[in-house]
């Protein structure tokens, strides 16, 4: 019987989640679902001297704005915990006390004066590698040159110390990989990583393979950076646990930046101005806020099936996806080996899509925060929704609502007069006038009676009706945009279709 998949993400909380980030996510979350597993959300904070405030509650609130919901995480227990490696801290030495005792790794005593005297000398040699490793270990002060009497006199002594791993120089590693086959290493280029530091915390490298062992954890997603280190948590897997043990990697192609020259940045967004976070996130040491997708108007339907496609798609000509439907299709072999260009004008297009096949009720709350913004409230819900039915295929992004939709809670306070100056004159003055007595006197206000009724007069007062509804728009939007003039006019009502053109007219005769 085959084991229950188990997949993780696990960030450090030490600023905003990249969308890079979050696509680690969505793809370890689809793996999970799509085999009925589950998922475990793990903070990695082993490294105390970059945590951030905040930083970890942000991580949630992003996975809780896209849907994607850990099945355990430090606010889900399960029965695999402490979720925080800061938590865990005591289980991590006696396993670098093991590989120490079967001589896969030694303590070192290094100071930092020494280790910058040893790339100094590296660097006059002319060595191309400044590193820790095979070639400069003997020389170091560590337990491999030191004897043991030495080594305990330090320990006990309280000398600072960090464990190592004694890379075999002369080891050739082959690890299989989802989605690259069979990737071969040369040992003899990577150097003696630190297991454990200083502090007693672990690195991540000693960290990630006890935590994914402990936690029963059956494939490893995670970005192609982390290919260099594979070598040396394959070893760990080797020596501690057995590889028969060791879960299936899968390392996912890079997001590059638009041109497709290198990985995609903050300063990329900054500089581009796009976003790269998935909600807005405000670095605690500076003030200095940077958007998310969500704030600049991206329904997170939309962000998740953009960034599903950044690196996979299900071998057909299909793009829009339901988290179910991703589920449905998603295969480790359908993700692609090179890197993805990240394309805002087709998120854009994404968003557009999403909200275009939303119905009004979805959408409701997003917009009602939005007109909420800017002192539009106390909106009736059967009219947001009209409102939202009428103008939700003219939006891009949610914030669009705005300036799509303004006029239909609040009159415009200036008209594009240079549009309708060349075309007004007192026929025209005539028409409105006339007009605005039959609205009084009717008894049904609908699109269709009010369209009837315009062009009905138009005809008998010799006038365009192109010219007349563009007139209308103006009057009733204060410009030429906005859906069909004639469903404004039914939308906003009788009352205030009469105000609006009473108040243009006026405005427009002045200039005569």
């Amino acid at each position: 019987m085959e084991s229950l998949v188990r997949v993780r993400f696990a960030p450090s909380p030490t600023g905003g989640l990249h969308l890079g980030g979050v696509r680690t996510v969505l793809f370890n979350y689809l793996f999970a679902k799509r085999h009925k597993g589950e998922f475990i959300v793990r903070i990695e904070d082993t490294d105390q001297s970059r945590f951030v405030e905040g930083a970890e509650q942000y991580i949630f609130d992003c996975l809780e704005w896209c849907g994607l919901h850990p099945d355990e995480s430090p606010l889900k227990e399960g029965k695999y915990g402490p979720y925080r490696q800061s938590e865990r801290k005591e289980l991590y030495r006696q396993y670098a006390e093991t590989l120490i005792k079967e001589g896969h790794a030694y303590y070192a005593f290094d100071t930092h004066e020494d280790l910058e005297q040893m790339r100094e000398r590296l660097k006059a040699e002319g060595k191309p590698s400044l590193q820790y490793d095979h070639s400069v270990r003997m020389h170091m002060n560590n337990s491999l040159r030191l004897s043991e009497t030495e080594t305990q006199e330090l320990i006990a002594k309280g000398t600072p110390y960090v464990v190592r791993i004694k890379m075999d120089p002369h080891h050739q590693l082959q690890i299989s990989d989802l989605i690259r086959g069979e990737i071969e290493f040369d040992c003899s280029t990577i150097d003696d990583k630190v297991l454990l530091k200083a502090d007693g915390m672990p690195t991540y490298h000693l960290a990630v393979v006890v935590d994914d062992h402990l936690m029963k954890i059956t494939h490893a997603f995670r970005g192609e950076e982390w290919l260099p280190s594979a070598p040396v948590h394959v070893l760990l897997w080797k020596y501690l646990f057995g590889l028969d043990k060791m879960p299936k990697w899968a390392h996912l192609p890079l997001i590059l930046k638009p041109d497709g020259n290198g990985k995609l940045s903050k300063r990329d967004g900054e500089r581009l101005g796009f976003p790269v976070f998935a909600m807005n996130w405000t670095d605690p040491a500076t003030g200095n806020t940077n958007q998310g997708f969500k704030e600049m108007g991206f329904l997170p339907e939309a962000f998740i099936n953009f960034l599903v496609t950044l690196g996979w798609n299900d071998g057909t000509e299909k793009e829009i996806f339901t988290l179910d439907e991703m589920i449905q299709a998603f295969s480790v072999e359908r993700i692609h080996k090179g890197g993805a260009k990240f394309d805002f004008e087709k998120a854009k297009w994404f968003n557009h899509e999403w909200i275009k096949k939303s119905t009004a009720e979805r959408l409701a709350n997003n917009v009602e925060e939005i007109l909420a913004a800017k002192s539009i409230t106390n909106i009736k819900r059967d009219y947001l929704l009209q409102v939202i039915e009428l103008i939700k295929d003219r939006c891009t992004l949610l914030t669009d609502f705005y300036q799509q939709g303004v006029f239909f809670f609040q009159a415009p306070e200036v008209f594009d007069e240079a549009a309708v100056m060349t075309k007004w004159d007192a026929s025209k003055s005539t028409f409105f006038a006339s007009w605005i007595e039959l609205m009084k006197n009717s008894s049904s206000w609908k699109l269709e009676s009010l369209e009837a009724e315009c062009k009905e007069l138009a005809i008998k007062s010799n006038i365009k009706i192109g010219e007349i509804q563009m007139i209308f728009r103006i009057m009733l939007v204060g410009n030429k945009m906005g859906p069909a003039v004639f469903a404004i006019a039914a939308l906003i009502g009788k009352e205030e279709t009469m105000r609006r053109i009473e108040k243009a007219v006026q405005t427009f005769d002045k200039k005569i």
